[in-house]
């Protein structure tokens, strides 16, 4: 059974940080991409980071660029999103994805992604 379960989350003042945690376990396949994205209420989901399964190609949002940082370690199936300078805007609740094997191409896509977690909520108050 596929479980990607985020862990992290919490309520920050602006300008804060908090890190988030993502971790993949029960994929037959080895070699996929994970990216984080962010759905805030009345929203559609959006893209916030994401990184191939090398750890060499890293994507972000243009909201994000220079704020936050992913990372991947530990035989490369569990994954970082650090977030520095938070604002409110940045408030949403934030999923981990894991895509298909080997796929390097379009990773700031939802529709790129196989298995989802459920979710960690990021609260900034101003």
């Amino acid at each position: 059974q596929v479980q990607v379960i985020e862990s992290g989350g919490g309520l920050v003042q602006a300008g804060g940080s908090l890190r988030l945690s993502c971790a993949a376990s029960g994929l037959t396949y080895s070699n996929y991409p994970m990216g984080w994205f962010r759905q805030a209420p009345g929203q559609e989901r959006e893209s916030v980071a994401a990184i191939s399964w090398s750890g060499r190609n890293i994507y972000y949002a243009d909201s994000v660029k220079g704020r936050f940082t992913i990372s991947r370690e530990g035989a490369k199936n569990t994954v970082f999103l650090q977030m520095y300078s938070l604002r409110p805007e940045d408030t949403a609740v934030y999923y981990c994805a894991a895509g298909n094997q080997w796929d390097t191409i379009g990773l700031l896509s939802p529709s790129r992604y196989r298995y989802w977690g459920q979710g960690t909520q990021v609260t900034v108050s101003s």
